[in-house]
């Protein structure tokens, strides 16, 4: 079967301690995957580990990411090095690791057309925010902004008054845990995909009936998930928050990384992948002729 996996890295893939829970990392076998001023960050448990890894040496995957290339280099994700990625939701794609410069600058001209620029945005959000409940404003990539908060201190009316502004200006607002994003509306994960789909088919590696399979848990998520001929998502996160759903949307019973666990096991049981002791599998055949 003729398939292509995309799918989001954090709090769907990868998991931050507090984005498990203390319990739940603390009976968990984990692997570092992602380490930052020199401490750990980011975890998969082993079987997440081993299910990523055998998936992508059988399959086309795509990590599909709101990171900026720098932050997604950080990651030694399982399965690597992946032929394409998506990076800055959509306002990269990554290719052998390099920058694919002719998307980008098509990104640039759809954006300039689209909306506000970044500069109005972030003079616009200035005067809506204040150092009582943000941490740091942060610009990604030259793209897009967001905002590190304190949750707990975050006024209430913030975010709906942000929302609306930005949607009258060509711009989205969503929230996943203490960031804020603003980005634009017409860079996203689902076009980045779409584009590389396109290149897949034209090269022969998967055919023109290669069918999606898509997973993430946040806003920035719901384009790829829609577009998607099979679609789930973690039972936690922004899209759980918000109670979303599409027609045909698995939903994980677990939480947590072992939310993680459950989707590539769905993964793996839908695109049907071949177990890793199975004797056409080519772990296996490197095992029978050493």
């Amino acid at each position: 079967m003729s398939v292509l996996v995309a799918t989001d890295l954090d709090r769907t893939m990868i998991y931050s301690q507090p984005a498990m829970g203390e319990a739940q990392f603390a009976a968990l076998d984990t692997v570092c995957v992602e380490i930052y001023r020199d401490a750990p960050l980011s975890y998969m448990t082993t079987t997440a580990v081993q299910l990523l890894a055998h998936l992508a040496d059988e399959v086309p995957v795509i990590p599909t990411t709101t990171r900026t290339p720098d932050q997604y280099e950080r990651i030694a994700l399982p399965g690597g090095p992946f032929r394409y990625a998506v990076a800055s939701n959509g306002g990269r794609i990554l290719v052998d690791g390099a920058d694919d410069p002719a998307w980008r600058h098509q990104i640039e001209r759809v954006v300039s057309a689209s909306g506000a620029g970044l500069d109005e945005v972030l003079t616009e959000l200035r005067t809506r925010i204040d150092d009582s409940w943000v941490k740091s404003l942060r610009i990604a990539d030259d793209l897009f902004c967001y905002l590190v908060v304190e949750p707990a201190a975050q006024p209430h009316e913030f975010l709906p008054a942000w929302q609306d502004w930005c949607a009258a200006h060509g711009w989205t607002a969503s929230q996943q845990g203490r960031k804020i994003y603003a980005t634009p509306r017409s860079v996203t994960k689902s076009a980045a995909i779409a584009e590389v789909r396109r290149r897949l088919v034209d090269d022969g590696t998967i055919g023109t009936d290669a069918q999606l399979y898509a997973a993430g848990d946040g806003w920035l998520d719901a384009d790829l998930l829609e577009i998607a001929d099979h679609a789930i998502r973690p039972r936690h996160g922004e899209l759980e928050l918000l109670g979303w759903t599409t027609p045909g949307l698995t939903v994980t019973a677990e939480t947590g990384a072992l939310a993680g666990v459950e989707i590539l096991e769905w993964l793996h049981a839908r695109c049907s992948v071949r177990p890793a002791s199975d004797p056409a599998h080519p772990s296996a055949r490197a095992v029978g002729t050493s």
